[in-house]
């Protein structure tokens, strides 16, 4: 499937956006995601099924100084 992550057409085969976080290799507690504009809480992700041509966002903290 073909998803739309930050903004980058990503392919791939994850059904849920815990699936897809694993793929792009996101960790960590502070990740901020939402799916067409809906935030998703991390405790949601497991069970939040993507679908082709879904819009998702990441946010995650900078570090540095």
């Amino acid at each position: 499937m073909t998803y739309i992550v930050n903004g980058e057409t990503i392919e791939s085969a994850a059904a849920t956006l815990a699936d897809l976080l694993t793929v792009l290799e996101y960790e960590g507690e502070w990740l901020a995601t939402a799916v067409n504009g809906e935030l998703v809480h991390r405790e949601d992700r497991p069970a939040c099924p993507l679908s082709d041509g879904d819009r998702i966002e990441v946010l995650s903290p900078m570090q540095g100084g």
